[in-house]
């Protein structure tokens, strides 16, 4: 089997393929290729983080932004809202207490 490579819009995913799903789920583990996935050691697992589940959920709200941020962020195109998400969310990682 060759190696394929798609490129796909997180932002708009296409449907499921029941055939193309039922022929992944066919694929023996023995059949795939690991090769290009680096080892684990003691040293990566020190600094892996540690994922907070809550933080994944995003919630709809309202929010008045200056027009030069909005601009600013909207000028790299799509996923300017994901960007904005990204900003905030580090801001409030380094503003928590230890």
């Amino acid at each position: 089997m060759g190696i394929v490579t798609v490129k796909v819009d997180a932002n708009n995913l296409p449907k499921p393929d029941l055939e193309a799903l039922a022929r992944i789920d066919a694929i023996r583990d023995e059949d795939i290729d690991y090769s290009d996935i680096p080892e684990t050691d003691e040293e990566f697992w020190k600094h892996a983080k540690v994922i907070d589940f809550k933080t994944l959920v995003k919630k709809q709200t309202t929010l008045r932004l200056s027009q030069n941020v909005i601009e600013h962020f909207k000028s790299d195109g799509r996923g300017w809202q994901t960007r904005i998400n990204a900003v905030l969310s580090a801001y409030v990682a380094s503003a928590k207490k230890p």
